[in-house]
Parts: C-alpha cells; structure tokens; sequence
C-alpha cells in the first residue's frame, strides 16, 4: 500500500472556503481517477506561526505503478486547479510512503 500524503498550509482567511472546495471537488476528482482506493482529510492541530492553519490529505494507492499513472496522467491539471483558484494562499509539501508489513 502507498501513501500520497499532501500536506497544506492554507491561509486563516480562505480556510473555510478551501476545506469546502477540498470536500466537494479536488478530493472527488482525484478519487474519480481510480488510482487511490480511499482517502483520508485531517486538520492538523496546531497553528502556524503565521497564523496559517495546516492539514494532512492522503489518498491511497494499490501500488507505486497506480500513483506514477496518477502522477503523470493526472496530477499536473489537478495541482493547477487548486493553483487557479487559490494562487498564493498556499504551499504545499508532498511526501510518498510505503506500508511496512
């Protein structure tokens, strides 16, 4: 199992409408690729120094084959997505884990 965990900081001021946009459309339009089997959406339990709020969104993959198709075939329109409507309101860290069985 492969882990896409998305970390954002996201500004206090847009927060709100950001958690809704995450809910109703970027989270069911990456799921609608069929790369991931399920998805999980925290907030983060501290603040930034800056007053920014963080939250974690991780999408699970099958496999390291599903994620790269998702990576390649879909990931550049979605990242501009979120891009487009939220511009510099955010920064974004991504990271890649795998499930030690």
């Amino acid at each position: 199992m492969i882990l896409y965990n998305v970390t954002v900081n996201i500004e206090k001021g847009v927060e709100k409408e950001w958690v809704n946009w995450m809910k109703d459309t970027h989270i069911p339009d990456v799921l609608a690729t069929g790369k991931f089997i399920e998805n999980k959406f925290y907030r983060i339990m501290h603040d930034a120094e800056d007053g920014s709020v963080n939250y974690s969104v991780q999408y699970f993959a099958e496999s390291m084959e599903l994620l790269m198709e998702y990576q390649k075939e879909y990931a550049p329109k979605l990242q501009q997505d979120t891009i487009d409507k939220f511009k510099d309101k955010f920064v974004v860290f991504r990271t890649l884990l795998e499930s030690v069985e």
